[in-house]
Order: structure tokens, then C-alpha cells, then sequence
């Protein structure tokens, strides 16, 4: 891996943080981990965060031998396939967490954490994602980890839920503006339970993603489906135009007289955050969306490649966001005029998401499970070896 990282010491994305963006590493492994990777990122560039992806640590389980040791461990027993799979996922999350525990402790809570997926099927009964996310945040046991939980209609009362636990939570893949508001809603409702609970609110964090290169995407391929100028001149501006939007509800309800209660208890407003970042068309800056969506208060997650060439460099012209909500207005109306429904297009991508996610819970069951069957052959294949007779137990998959 190369290490265009500058010199020890220096903060390569310090101007990015001068402009109250927090710089976070997306798609979090063990390879991040093992090589100090996230350590150098975090002295010399500034990192301020990581989030897990349940695609990427499937793929680094197949390929990375880091992984070998622990599940071969994990096949010793009748340990069921879920609880392998939240052993692997706490041990990474664990030990980012340690890495940024210096993040975590200079701002008091704000940044220094780490995000780790709960299996998407949890989202639809609220109880069991609750109960998930405790379970997997006494795994990691360390106070700068949070649970992600998919933003779909079931999922509000799920992270609701959670916060009123005082569980931190990750809210993933928001993509309406009606959508917004309710998590806005929730995260007041959670906390005003966790207070009325006694719980210390100024230890409970949250944020919201909008996966502004997914909505892109979306809207791009119906532009150039029209392919008149007034649609084409529209590419690439819908996600910012969404981002800017949202900025101003947020600026709003956490500038509202309902929010004054909660701050004075130590509440911290739930922080906006800019996901699926990386920039497909080559003919484009790598670091546009992290260039474009630039205010106070929000997080921007970039994969490792993006995140070298913003340490290269990055060309900020100050807030893009602030005070941007009509031209947003704008982008979005001539959108509409053209046939472009947000609110359809919002449930599209909510629907995708979640089916990519479950996707990718699939196949890193399928990598941890096979890492831990091809253990156990090797351990059996030593026993009879040794014995003469085979000792192989079936493992248990829950």
C-alpha cells in the first residue's frame, strides 16, 4: 500500500478541519489495522473517524490472512455462524476504537468513533435490533463504538429505540427530505427518553448519511436517459442540492426551541455525514464531493484511495452548504419539471440499499463460515493424524 501521507506529524486535511468537517475513514479492515495504516492516518492526515462495510471486511476475511488465527479459534467450540461473525466484526472495531481513542478524548466524545453494521434484518423488529446493538457494543466494549441502522420505515422505531437506550447510533442511507425529518424526530424522541432515564446525554452521539455519489448516480442515468441540454446540464448537481437542503433542516431543528432543553442536559446535535464519496467518471477530481460539501458540524467518509488524494491536495472554497438552500430549491424544481420524482427515487435507493446489505451480510457469513469450516478440516486433519480417528464436529450456524 502506498503512504502518500506526508511527513509524521503533519495534518494534511487540517484546512478540511478548519472548515468543521471531520474527515472519516470508510470501509474500515484488519489490513487498516495490522500495516498502522489508521494510526498513520490519524497522526498525519487528521482521521477523525472510520466506518465499517460489511462488503469490504467480506472480501479482506477470504483474502487476509490476519484473520486465520481468530477463526480458527472461533471453529474450536460449537460457536454458532452469528456469533462468529459479531467476534470478527467486534475484534476490528475493538482495536479502531483504541486507535482513535486519542479522537475521541481531545473532543470529548464528538468524534473519535467507529460505526459497525447490526444484520439488516433487525431493523424490522425494534426490540431485536435494540438487544443486537447491546450485544455487539459489550463485545467491542469501548465507549467511542456505534451501531449502524438502515433509515427504512421499520428502522425509525428501531433507532429511536436505541437512542432512548443511550446506544449510539449510525443512521444509514437517507435519502428524502421527509425521510430526514423523521430520523430528525426520532433522535429528539430517543433522547428525551434517555433523559427522563437519567442517562447522560452528553455520552450519547449520533449521525445520519446521505450517500450522495449513490443519488448521483440515480439521477445522473435518468438525465442522460432525457439527454436534452436542460437535462444534461443537471448532472452532477442533485446530491449537493440534497445535501444543502438538508443542512438547513438541520440548522433549524437544532436552532429550535425544542432543542434548547436537551442541549443545556449535554445533548449533541446530530451530525451530518456525506457517504459513497468516491467519484466514478476518471475525468473528474477524486475529491469533488469532499471539495463540494464543505460546513460546519458534518462528517465526510472516504474510502483509503480517496482519502490518499485528499491528502494530496484538496481546493476548498470555504462553506458550499450554508445559507445554499435556494439554489438547492432550484436544482430540485427544475428536476421535478422534468420528470424527476426525489420521493420515488428516494424509496428506490432505500430499497436497493437494503437488499445490497443484506447482500453483504450473506456473503461475509458465507467468508467467516468457510474460513472456519477450512479451521476446523486443518485441526481434524491433525487429530486423526495424531489418533487415527476423526474428531470432527459440525459447527453450529444458529
Amino acid at each position: 500500500m502506498s503512504d502518500p501521507l506526508g511527513q509524521p506529524g503533519v495534518l494534511e486535511l487540517d484546512e478540511l478541519v478548519a472548515e468543521g468537517v471531520s474527515p472519516w475513514l470508510d470501509g474500515l479492515s484488519r489490513g487498516h489495522l495490522a500495516s498502522g495504516c489508521l494510526a498513520r492516518l490519524v497522526a498525519r492526515t487528521g482521521v477523525r473517524g472510520a466506518t465499517s462495510d460489511p462488503a469490504a471486511l467480506a472480501a479482506a476475511v477470504e483474502t487476509d490472512d490476519s484473520y486465520r488465527a481468530q477463526l480458527a479459534d472461533l471453529s474450536s467450540d460449537d460457536i454458532c455462524a452469528g456469533d462468529a461473525v459479531r467476534a470478527v466484526f467486534a475484534h476490528d472495531v475493538r482495536w479502531a476504537c483504541d486507535e482513535l481513542r486519542s479522537v475521541y478524548r481531545a473532543t470529548r466524545g464528538l468524534d473519535g468513533m467507529v460505526s459497525m453494521d447490526l444484520d439488516p434484518r433487525l431493523a424490522h423488529d425494534a426490540e431485536s435490533a435494540v438487544a443486537e446493538a447491546e450485544r455487539v457494543l459489550r463485545a467491542v466494549n469501548r465507549p467511542n463504538a456505534m451501531v449502524k441502522l438502515p433509515a427504512t420505515t421499520e428502522g425509525i422505531t428501531a433507532i429511536r429505540e436505541c437512542i432512548g437506550e443511550g446506544i449510539p447510533v449510525h443512521v444509514t442511507a437517507v435519502f428524502s427530505a421527509s425521510r430526514y425529518r423523521q430520523i430528525l424526530d426520532a433522535y429528539g424522541e430517543g433522547l428525551q427518553r434517555a433523559l427522563a432515564d437519567g442517562r447522560r446525554l452528553s455520552a450519547l452521539s449520533s449521525v445520519v448519511s446521505l450517500p450522495v455519489g449513490l443519488l448521483d448516480a440515480e439521477v445522473d442515468a435518468r438525465l442522460e436517459e432525457l439527454g436534452t441540454p436542460d437535462a444534461l446540464a443537471l448532472r452532477g448537481e442533485a446530491a449537493v442540492a440534497r445535501a444543502r437542503h438538508f443542512y438547513r433542516m438541520y440548522d433549524d431543528w437544532f436552532g429550535g426551541a425544542h432543542w434548547r432543553a436537551l442541549a443545556t442536559a449535554g445533548g449533541h446535535p446530530q451530525r451530518l455525514m456525506w457517504t459513497a464519496t468516491t467519484v466514478a467518471d476518471p475525468s473528474s477530481s477524486p475529491t469533488r464531493y469532499v471539495e463540494r460539501l464543505v460546513t460546519w458540524g458534518t462528517i465526510s467518509t472516504m474510502t483509503l484511495p480517496t482519502l490518499e488524494a485528499a491528502a494530496r491536495r484538496l481546493t476548498l472554497s470555504g462553506d458550499t452548504l450554508m445559507g445554499r438552500h435556494c439554489a438547492a430549491h432550484e436544482v430540485w424544481s427544475r428536476l421535478e419539471r422534468l420528470g424527476i420524482d426525489g420521493e420515488e427515487i428516494a424509496r428506490k435507493l432505500e430499497t436497493e440499499s437494503v437488499k445490497r446489505l443484506a447482500a453483504a451480510w450473506g456473503d461475509l457469513y458465507a467468508a467467516v463460515d468457510a474460513g472456519r469450516h477450512t479451521a476446523h478440516r486443518a485441526k481434524s486433519s491433525r487429530r486423526r493424524g495424531c489418533t487415527g480417528e476423526s474428531r470432527e464436529k459440525p459447527l453450529s450456524t444458529c
